[in-house]
């Protein structure tokens, strides 16, 4: 399941300063999200490219379900590549 394999690679980031580097350079490549599922399975987290769209995209389905009467919820909430960075750079304070 994609939130394990990243649960584990954002663990082991948390601890690895080189490694959490790495992983905030993706942000630089070509296809940043192509460069992170690489690199994720490289390091023993295999994830691919479609499971991280097919996981923001359930997560904004279901949030969707549970807004009664609200409007449609936030496109970047469900970018699971960009909430990911995010929670990189905050360790980095």
């Amino acid at each position: 399941m994609i939130n394990e394999e990243l649960g584990v690679l954002f663990e082991r980031a948390s601890e690895d300063e080189s490694l959490r580097r790495r992983l905030l350079g993706t942000k630089n490549a070509v296809d940043p999200v192509l460069a992170l599922c690489e690199m994720a399975t490289e390091l023993g987290c295999p994830v691919t490219v479609g499971e991280i769209f097919e996981n923001g995209e359930g997560y904004l389905s279901e949030l969707h379900k549970g807004c009664i009467g609200a409007t449609e919820p936030r496109a970047d909430w469900g970018d699971m590549y960009g909430l990911f960075m995010a929670s990189l750079e905050g360790l980095e304070d």
